[in-house]
């Protein structure tokens, strides 16, 4: 990466801007970064200056070595009414689907604690890579609660039902190790997680960034879909492909053995 770098302050996010890569920093470490209700209004106001700068991929972690984020804010859920915790967990909901959908990558670096909530955030994310300090967990249950940000159904799709009700059912923690195992990260990070995350987004952002939105939607659309909807579905976004610039400049430039000049169009 270069050196060129913008920083962008909110009152529990940091936002900096490393070439084609946005580094989203989940910014309350005496809180271990816990999710609050401001965060996760802030978390869609960067999705929306993310969208407006066009970084072709975006990294999501943690401020400080101990935690990516240790959940949700208890002392603000604490008092909620039912009807309160309803209109929280949906607006969670709504915030981390559009992380999800988002049409950039969007890689979670978790370092250090990543349970409850900042499990479900680092699920939302389409790819996590954990450093070996890293450790998962949905404990709602020990709290009297169940996961609420997406957790109970994200977690079922990545490692499946019989995992899912251990993980949910116990709120036992789930080290680094056994998250790649299992497939709810996708790799263990023996260096520093971020660093590894830089180099995974920029190998992403050299790629066609049409192409790999469209790849994103067919896996994303795809996975709810039986095999011969599936299979449609990824056939009409291939052909999508061929009515773009980069289709033409990544063929021709592989054609005249030169790396291509993708311009997203």
């Amino acid at each position: 990466m270069s050196s060129d770098r913008t920083v962008h302050l909110y009152s529990s996010l940091k936002v900096a801007f490393e070439d084609r890569v946005a580094i989203v920093t989940l910014n309350r470490p005496k809180a271990l970064n816990a999710i609050n209700a401001t965060m996760i209004q802030e978390l869609a106001e960067v999705l929306d200056e993310v969208a407006q700068r066009d970084a072709l991929a975006v990294i999501l972690t943690g401020a400080g070595p101990k935690a990516f984020a240790a959940g949700a804010d208890i002392a603000e859920m604490r008092r909620m009414t039912p009807q309160e915790a309803t209109l929280f967990a949906e607006k969670g909901q709504r915030v981390f689907s559009r992380i999800e959908s988002y049409h950039r990558p969007v890689i979670a670096a978790v370092n250090g604690y990543a349970l409850g909530g900042g499990c479900e955030l680092a699920m939302s994310c389409d790819i996590i890579l954990a450093s070996k300090s890293a450790v998962f967990g949905q404990p709602e249950v020990k709290l009297g609660v169940i996961p609420g940000f997406g957790g109970s159904q994200r977690m079922t799709r990545l490692v499946g039902r019989q995992r899912a009700r251990e993980i949910c059912f116990t709120g036992r923690s789930v080290r680094a190790e056994e998250a790649a195992r299992i497939g709810l990260a996708a790799r263990m990070v023996e260096s520093d997680v971020v660093t590894e995350a830089k180099q995974l987004a920029m190998q992403i952002a050299n790629n066609g960034p049409r192409a790999v939105s469209l790849c994103k939607r067919a896996i994303n659309t795809g996975a709810d879909l039986d095999m011969g909807t599936a299979l449609a579905h990824e056939a009409q976004l291939f052909g999508l492909c061929f009515a773009s610039g980069d289709q033409k400049e990544g063929m021709s430039a592989f054609l005249d053995k030169r790396p291509p000049n993708f311009s997203g169009r």
